[in-house]
Formats: structure tokens, C-alpha cells, sequence
């Protein structure tokens, strides 16, 4: 009965702990400094000058479709200056970056970075 009542109380002294433990740890993460929190992303610079890539015609036909992922780094001025294909559909890639080295950026205070994603999509009058 005595040891009962021991495992009894155990039982609740380590519920106790542990719930004084989520607690510390929640309240320890509430009261982090901002500078930890996820900084959200800055806007995206506009393109003003926008050039469609070309839609192979034999793929068009042939009703292939894919995404093609680039990472595009822009002067300051605005002009593509370095382009790095990420992934995608890579038949369609020669094309997709064809067209984004002619793409024209607002300009800004620094060089940046952007991910450019092209849909080549065989069923739409023209690649977005």
C-alpha cells in the first residue's frame, strides 16, 4: 500500500517537472529578442523589360511541357549579369536563359539575387 502510494506520488512530482519544463521552454522562446525571429523576405525588384523565351517548336508539338528554375543576379543598374540554371526541365533551359539574359530590373541600391521559375506549357498561346 506505502509503496503505492510512493510510485503514486512519483508519478505526479515527474508530470509536474515536466510541465514546469514546457513551460520554461515556451516562455523562453516567447521572450527571444526580435533580431532571432524570421526576417521576411524583401519585395522582389519589378522586371520593366521582359523578354518571352522562345518555345522550341518540335516540344511544343511533341505537347512537352516543364518548369525551368534559374537563379538570377542583377547589378544595381538593373541589368542580368549571371545567370545559374537550379533546375527544371533542362531541354528547355538553353531558351529560358536566352530570354532572361535580356531581361531589364528596376533599379536599386545593390546588386541582388533573384529565383526565376519559366513554365513552358504546350497547351498556352505563349510562355508566360
Amino acid at each position: 500500500m506505502v509503496a503505492q502510494q510512493l510510485v503514486r506520488a512519483g508519478s505526479i512530482h515527474a508530470k509536474t517537472s515536466m510541465a514546469a519544463t514546457v513551460a520554461a521552454v515556451v516562455l523562453a522562446l516567447v521572450s527571444l529578442p526580435a533580431s532571432y525571429a524570421q526576417k521576411s523576405e524583401k519585395p522582389a525588384r519589378r522586371v520593366v523589360e521582359h523578354v518571352t523565351p522562345e518555345y522550341p517548336v518540335s516540344l511544343r508539338a511533341a505537347h512537352v511541357g516543364g518548369l525551368v528554375r534559374l537563379s538570377v543576379t542583377v547589378s544595381s543598374s538593373g541589368n542580368v549579369t549571371k545567370i545559374d540554371l537550379i533546375g527544371g526541365n533542362a531541354i528547355f533551359s538553353e531558351s529560358a536563359i536566352k530570354a532572361v539574359t535580356k531581361w531589364k530590373y528596376a533599379p536599386s541600391a545593390a546588386e541582388t539575387t533573384a529565383e526565376v521559375q519559366i513554365r513552358f506549357n504546350p497547351d498556352s498561346p505563349s510562355v508566360p
